[in-house]
């Protein structure tokens, strides 16, 4: 598909799918992870279509049998595919007849897939219930079309992200002191700066996980390397919907990564200081009613210049993308300007790094 047919196809799917949100009783944020979650299994069932036809090609006929061995859930690992169950499948899904209970259906296809993978497990959105059946089944329609069907997992990740765009737009899941999304173009711009070829890739604010899909981006079109040979992805994430999001986010991508929740003021869960060749994060802003005398801050040494006496993380921030960097990494943030009027306490003096950031 070329670039103007796909955002076609965003717009179109968008459409449909808010006309269908505006026609119930259900608010943006109660739409958009199932909505999210749709989207996820019409990928799913895509790739494993992609990879079952071609993992039957390459398994050898036996010469004692003559036939050819079952595929296996391995075969679909090894295909870069998600392994799925038929009921798990969208096209069981949208074949349902109408006296079937299609809400108990798909949350049965989400707990099949979780059970058959440990990274999804508890991630997956199972509220169906919520959803009028005909609305359901509308939307199951929507994503059903040949339009869609005939698309790749490339593609996808943009349907995902633009549908993760227009939901922060409506104010769904926009969380206090941040949001769960970053525009393409500003995660693009650091990208496209800092160069994340290799290495540990980590962000202690990583919301939806924007910042790992654009460097996945980056990877395709700079490398001979696919994403999980060149990069380890870290993520923290204080919001435990925005972690699904993210989790979510990388699946679709393909995207290989450790995401954890957490708070990154009080914990530095993936042990990563002076570990990282790369640190990318737009932080929620000016956080105020931090517990600096927590032992924790006090102690943490991912805050090598002392704890900040503004009453605001913005310097903490800082210290932490510095902190994570090793020698020759790199680090690209998004901070408030008025943090570029750092003075007393906050002024850091008399000690310097090799170790770059980008700061915007």
């Amino acid at each position: 598909m070329t670039n103007e047919q796909i955002k076609q196809l965003e717009q179109e799917l968008w459409g449909a799918a808010d006309e269908l949100r505006a026609n119930s009783k259900l608010t943006a944020a109660e739409y958009k992870d199932p909505v999210l979650g749709l989207i996820l299994l019409r990928y799913a069932q895509n790739k494993f279509e992609e990879a079952k036809e071609g993992i039957a090609k390459n398994i050898p006929i036996n010469p004692r049998t003559g036939e050819k061995r079952a595929i296996t859930k391995d075969d679909f690992i090894g295909a870069g595919a998600m392994y799925l169950r038929e009921k798990s499948q969208f096209d069981f899904l949208v074949n349902l007849p109408e006296s079937a209970d299609i809400a108990d259906a798909v949350n049965e296809a989400m707990r099949l897939i979780e059970a058959d993978y440990k990274d999804l497990q508890g991630i997956l959105p199972k509220n169906y219930q919520d959803f009028d059946a005909d609305l359901l089944r509308s939307l199951l329609r929507v994503f059903n079309k040949d339009s869609v069907k005939n698309i790749s997992g490339d593609v996808f990740g943009r349907i995902y992200e633009f549908f993760l765009m227009k939901f922060s737009m409506s104010g769904a899941g926009a969380q206090e002191g941040g949001e769960f999304f970053t525009p393409p173009s500003l995660v693009q711009l650091i990208v496209n700066f800092i160069e994340p070829d290799h290495g540990v890739i980590h962000d202690p604010a990583c919301g939806s996980g924007g910042m790992f899909v654009q460097t996945g981006h980056f990877i395709r079109n700079h490398t001979n390397k696919t994403i999980n040979e060149a990069i380890r992805v870290y993520g923290t994430e204080l919001k435990s919907n925005n972690v699904r999001l993210a989790k979510m986010n990388l699946a679709i991508h393909g995207i290989e990564g450790k995401i954890i929740e957490s708070n990154s003021f009080y914990t530095n869960p993936h042990e990563l200081t002076g570990q990282c060749d790369y640190v990318m994060a737009n932080p929620p802003f000016n956080v105020k009613k931090i517990d600096k005398k927590k032992d924790y801050v006090k102690t943490d040494p991912r805050l090598p210049f002392g704890i900040p006496k503004a009453d605001n993380g913005n310097y903490m921030w800082i210290q932490y993308f510095h902190s994570y960097l090793n020698e020759q990494g790199r680090a690209g943030f998004v901070m408030a300007s008025s943090a570029t009027d750092a003075g007393n306490s906050e002024k850091i003096s008399g000690k310097s790094s090799s170790r770059p950031a980008m700061w915007m």
